[in-house]
């Protein structure tokens, strides 16, 4: 089954950790199957096993080079990834532009130059709370 039409979830298939370690070492370089299992703490088969896995999500192409079968990265699929996480990437910046606008205040309390809160965050009142 070619990466156009994968069998397996990709995120599903970068959910385990060995995984994500093997498209790590794939990013650089087209590798054999005996390459990758010497960085792992598991059988062959096991690494196998995780490529099959990966290749079915549509994440590594193998191909068969004499006797030896290599591995390469399709990172194709990973897109769909990226634009899952940039939907959430404005939550974050959100918080962090409010982290800079409270770090900012605090600063000016220090310096001696009252400064209003940050917006949509009420003052602190003297015990501590808002």
């Amino acid at each position: 089954m070619g990466a156009a039409e994968p069998n397996q979830d990709v995120f599903q298939a970068i959910a385990d950790p060995t995984r994500r370690k093997v498209l790590n070492l794939l990013a650089g370089q087209e590798m054999p199957v005996n390459a990758i299992s010497g960085h792992f703490p598991m059988s062959r088969t096991a690494v196998s096993k995780h490529l099959r896995i990966l290749a079915d999500a549509g994440l590594v192409q193998e191909r068969k080079v004499g006797r030896e079968k290599r591995y390469r990265l399709q990172p194709e699929p990973l897109l769909e990834l990226k634009r899952w996480l940039a939907y959430y990437e404005r939550f974050w910046e959100n918080r962090l532009s409010v982290l800079k606008h409270l770090v900012e205040a605090d600063e000016a309390d220090e310096s001696g130059g009252g400064s209003s809160p940050a917006p949509g965050l009420k003052a602190a009142e003297p015990g501590g709370r808002p």
